[in-house]
């Protein structure tokens, strides 16, 4: 039997054990923490290789690979896109990811990244609402119930403190679903029969819709000042869910502008129409929320960077757990050019 090298194994984090590590730690907990790690990397943002996704697209769907680097680590995520999956009883989203030292190109970390995904859009999206929401915000409308949805709740109430919840979809069951899971949270929770009621009284309106098209989740008049906008369903070339009148009145928060440009709301505007990269107001460089009044627009996409923030934290809080398997990933001969002679080897202590 051949002895495994401790540089050929890499630590894998399976579904069960990334359940196992969120639950050990506290979903809320996780979020903050997570938002932590992600705020820290946008704040060291020229730091980072930048481009914009990868991406394959087809009449179902996309595939994608998200890459980035700090110099030191590098990191990406392949991440699928497929609408129609769920009629088919499948993951409209799913992910892997991998953590690599850029000093010898070996990997570090391979995981899974659907239930990462979701925990990072969610502290994502809060940890930039902390700066662009109405000050005291406390009730927020949730359209479209999916997957993401109670992941997006749980951020919010950990990072601003939402605690009243309008719920809307176009499916009711979807919407149960989402009251369901978060019901005995201690949220107030109202489920809403349009679009338009639910966002009455909402201090943050999340749209994270599924659906791969242009459309009007939000129309203008649905819209009134003050509110922040935490757009996070339209993610790719022709999907959009706000009217263009509310981009027009709206002070725009991006993550990567030559990304957003191609997948989120500001594709309807023209290409040199003026948007703030959201680590431009972390590092003081320009304002988040101005005014009461101002309608603020988060346009978020999704970046490699939160990607890359979500590895190193989950690499972080796997030390001294038992919530990863080691994988033989790596071929690692004694001697590092005789790669065929371990073959020959393999091969001889199997005879």
């Amino acid at each position: 039997m051949t002895t495994l090298s401790p540089l050929a194994i890499v630590p894998f984090v399976s579904v069960d054990n990334m359940m196992r590590l969120v639950l050990s730690i506290g979903v809320e907990t996780f979020l903050t923490e997570l938002a932590g790690y992600i705020e820290e990397d946008f704040r060291r943002w020229p730091d980072f290789d930048k481009t914009p996704r990868v991406a394959s697209h087809s009449v179902d769907g996309v595939i994608e690979l998200m890459p980035t680097s700090d110099g030191t680590l590098y990191g990406f995520k392949y991440v699928n896109g497929h609408p129609k999956n769920m009629r088919e009883g499948k993951q409209t989203v799913t992910a892997f990811g991998v953590l690599a030292d850029v000093g010898s190109g070996y990997p570090m970390l391979l995981s899974e990244m659907t239930l990462l995904t979701a925990l990072r859009t969610g502290a994502t999206s809060a940890m930039a609402a902390r700066r662009l929401a109405p000050k005291g915000a406390s009730t927020m409308a949730i359209i479209g119930n999916g997957a993401q949805s109670e992941f997006q709740a749980l951020a919010f109430r950990a990072l601003l403190g939402i605690r009243h919840l309008r719920l809307y979809d176009i499916d009711p069951a979807a919407t149960e679903k989402c009251r369901r899971n978060l019901s005995g949270l201690g949220f107030s929770i109202t489920a809403c029969r349009s679009g338009q009621e639910a966002v009455e009284g909402a201090d943050v309106i999340t749209t994270v819709t599924a659906d791969k098209q242009y459309a009007t989740i939000l129309s203008d008049n649905m819209v009134g000042a003050g509110v922040h906008i935490n757009a996070v369903g339209g993610d790719c070339p022709g999907k959009t869910e706000l009217h263009r009148d509310i981009l027009k009145r709206s002070s725009i928060f991006v993550e990567y502008a030559p990304q957003t440009r191609i997948e989120g709301e500001i594709q309807q505007l023209a290409a040199d129409y003026p948007v703030t990269e959201f680590w431009q107001v972390l590092s003081g460089e320009a304002p988040g929320r101005r005014s009461a009044s101002e309608v603020t627009l988060f346009d978020s996409v999704g970046f490699a960077i939160e990607d890359f923030s979500a590895l190193r934290y989950v690499r972080d809080r796997l030390a001294g757990t038992s919530f990863y398997e080691e994988l033989d990933l790596l071929a690692d001969p004694d001697e590092p050019r005789d790669l065929y002679g371990m073959l020959l080897r393999a091969g001889a202590a199997v005879i």
